[in-house]
């Protein structure tokens, strides 16, 4: 269920949780999402604060942070960690509170080490990292409205929360909310670290954290949430099925409609072509001229021919599975063969793809272009330098390119799953109207014939192609309206917290 109506006029101290955050310390989109919605709050009037670990990435003279507490003792089990806390103030006037344990956080990575294997201790540090981002509203004194959690590594926030201090004068009034990011990744742990976590074995139990005999950490952030939310209402659904649950389908499926899908929005203030200085030049929807400069200085950038007139596909991101650049692989070069068309590939992951994209320019020469890594910038330029960009992911919880790209004109080719259904509107030939180009099944074929879909309308019916830019750079994702059903879901969260106290009472 999705409310659009804020449903509570007061204002709410609201305490995020999370493991990354743009830009101090980021892996993914979890971290645009974590500096981006508390700051769209503090504009609507909320007393919005953000725990994140101190990373050994973070400079603190850099972020100009200063110490807030020099020594904070944090209750694990049978033992008492003890870390320092750091704080620092975002560019949107945010408190960003950062715990320092260097046993746990002054590492290379933040989840994994340089050769991608995940930290053998991640339930240890995301264990102790939760239950420390509790301690710093206790010691400071910060009496939140709103603990929200986001994914994994901080569902153990909502469990200490509930488990350990219910009656808590700073932290007994709390309501809990979990944000799903990504529900194929549950945090699932051995036994053996169960003492440490501290949760009380008579919470072992098959509904709360168990798990085949394993701790799952999501599991029990779930269950302890007085609302859940998942960054699409496609996605809330999908998961609530066999399919697209990984496991927790059963426990999400109860939650009815204390299940809440919102959308993500996008940062208009970093990504907008009317002034985004990573890009040659500037455009608007009323004017695209400059979109077409940044089309030839993409193409000329990855040693393709410059021609105006050619269809130019991009493709942004993780070379893994889930993102579908198996696909891409295995569909490209029949694309190549049938198809007056070029393309540009950014990204890097699986070794066998990383070598499959690097030496694909030498097998087509001037027909595709790839740049084996990330940069930021190359990721603005694809974005407003192509016509089409290419999303086949096999399933995506929200996704920001496909809304990226639709700001910047180029329109998405998309398997119609989770956040990627709910933002693009499929290509109508008898109307000409949509946003985008969807296929449902993912598969090779599907992807070809969609991308021969896309081309052929590209050449055939330019005047639907012009209608569908468009509409498509006109659409609203900003996170001033998501925060607006963020800001209904806590409402939500507080009045379900409020029956059950009384329930208990």
């Amino acid at each position: 269920m999705q409310r659009t109506e804020r449903e509570n006029s007061d204002t709410y101290r609201i305490l995020i949780v999370a493991s990354e955050m743009y830009p101090y310390a980021k892996v993914g989109g979890l971290a645009d999402i974590a500096s981006a919605l508390p700051a769209a709050l503090k504009k609507m009037g909320h007393d919005v604060r953000v725990v994140i670990p101190r990373y050994r990435s973070i400079d603190l003279e850099r972020w100009n942070a200063g110490q807030t507490l020099e020594s904070m003792g944090v209750w694990m089990g049978d033992r008492q960690e003890w870390c320092s806390v750091f704080e620092l103030t975002s560019e949107a006037g945010v408190p960003v509170y950062l715990i320092e344990h260097q046993l746990y956080f002054d590492r290379w990575g933040l989840y994994h080490d340089a050769s991608m294997h995940d930290y053998d201790d991640n339930p240890v540090r995301f264990g102790f990292f939760s239950r420390a981002a509790l301690q710093v509203c206790k010691d400071i004194g910060f009496k939140p409205d709103i603990v929200h959690a986001n994914d994994w590594q901080t569902a153990l926030t909502l469990a200490y929360l509930k488990i350990w201090h219910w009656d808590d004068p700073i932290l007994g009034g709390a309501a809990a909310v979990i944000t799903l990011h990504n529900v194929a990744y549950q945090g699932i742990y051995p036994l053996s670290f169960y003492d440490y976590l501290g949760l009380g074995w008579q919470n072992f139990t098959e509904e709360k954290f168990e798990s085949y005999k394993k701790i799952n950490f999501l599991k029990g952030g779930i269950y302890y949430a007085d609302v859940v939310t998942a960054v699409s209402p496609a996605f809330a659904r999908e998961i609530t099925q066999p399919y697209g649950g990984f496991g927790l389908a059963p426990y999400l499926g109860r939650r009815g409609d204390d299940l809440i899908g919102i959308l993500n929005g996008i940062d208009y203030a970093l990504w907008d072509p009317e002034r985004d200085p990573f890009i040659p030049a500037h455009f608007s929807v009323h004017d695209l001229e400059g979109k077409r400069e940044c089309k030839r200085q993409l193409q000329q950038a990855f040693g393709l021919p410059v021609d105006d007139g050619v269809a130019l596909i991009g493709a942004i991101g993780r070379f893994v599975e889930q993102k579908g650049f198996h696909l891409i692989a295995q569909a490209i070069e029949g694309i190549l063969r049938d198809m007056h068309v070029q393309f540009v590939i950014l990204g890097s992951g699986e070794h066998y793809l990383q070598d499959y994209f690097w030496n694909l320019p030498g097998r087509y020469s001037g027909r595709v272009g790839s740049y084996i890594g990330f940069d930021d910038g190359l990721a603005h330029r694809i974005e407003a330098g192509c016509d089409f960009f290419l999303m086949p992911s096999l399933f995506e919880p929200c996704g920001l390119n496909q809304m990226y790209s639709q700001r910047y004109g180029t329109l998405p080719i998309v398997h119609a799953t989770g956040g990627l259904d709910d933002t693009v509107q499929n290509y109508d030939e008898a109307t000409g109207q949509g946003t985008g180009f969807k296929f449902w099944q993912p598969s090779p074929q599907a992807l070809h014939y969609t991308v021969g879909w896309a081309i052929s309308t590209y050449y055939d019916r330019p005047q639907h192609i012009r209608a569908m830019i468009e509409t498509a750079m006109t659409q609203d994702f900003s996170w001033e309206k998501s925060a607006r059903h963020y800001e209904a879901a806590y409402a939500r969260a507080i009045r379900n917290k409020q029956r059950l106290d009384a329930d208990a009472g």
